[in-house]
């Protein structure tokens, strides 16, 4: 590691243990460990074999905390996607019989990277103007991290991607719904779903590279 920090890349004093790193995003050790396997997350192996993180490919999984979450509404809208979600859940098939078996700590950690990526959604939907921005790439780890569960949980592919299409019909159908509450007209309405289909589109690669990088 000392060769790295002297090259003035990143400062020695950046560079964080894998339980600092996990307790910084608030996710489990086991859990970070699966994005590094999977290649979600920048890490740097010590010749002793520890596993060490900047703080700023850290920092770059973590929500926007704080104003970022009120602009046009995007925490609001966030909470009922999730409603959606759950109302949605209570009328779809049981889950797939490699997920449905999965303990309680995995599956409240796999509904937590889904509410993940539709607050990321939901935040990038809201300023367009930021482009490929770090909402949409919160969102594809969130996708990736889902898809390493899925292949650690030997789902075959094809009930994986059953279940994106599960997950995408209920926030279209909710954004639309925003949208009219909103009071967007038809034309509006309508260049916002396109956005949001091609940002859920845009997730599927992340998706399917977590559950190769799982299996």
């Amino acid at each position: 590691m000392s060769a790295l920090a002297n090259t003035g890349e990143v400062p020695v004093t950046e560079w964080l243990s894998i339980r600092e790193a996990s307790a910084l995003v608030g996710v489990s050790v086991a859990t970070l460990r699966r994005w590094c396997d999977a290649g979600l997350v920048r890490v740097f192996t010590t010749p002793g074999g520890h596993r060490r993180f900047a703080r700023s490919a850290v920092l770059e999984l973590m929500p926007p905390r704080g104003p970022a979450e009120s602009v046009a509404n995007g925490g609001e809208t966030a909470i009922r996607m999730v409603r959606a979600y759950r109302r949605a859940n209570r009328q779809a098939p049981p889950l797939p019989p490699a997920l449905a078996l999965l303990g309680e700590r995995d599956r409240n950690e796999l509904r937590e990277h889904g509410r993940r990526m539709v607050a990321a959604l939901v935040e990038a939907l809201d300023d367009p103007s930021t482009g490929d921005s770090t909402h949409h790439a919160r969102a594809r780890v969130a996708a990736a991290a889902c898809g390493s569960m899925a292949g650690t949980a030997c789902l075959p592919l094809q009930e994986l991607l059953a279940l994106f299409v599960r997950f995408r019909a209920p926030f279209l159908h909710e954004l639309g719904a925003v949208c009219r509450r909103r009071g967007l007209d038809a034309s509006a309405t309508a260049a916002m779903l396109e956005r949001a289909s091609d940002a859920l589109d845009g997730l599927l690669p992340a998706v399917i590279r977590g559950y190769e990088g799982a299996a």
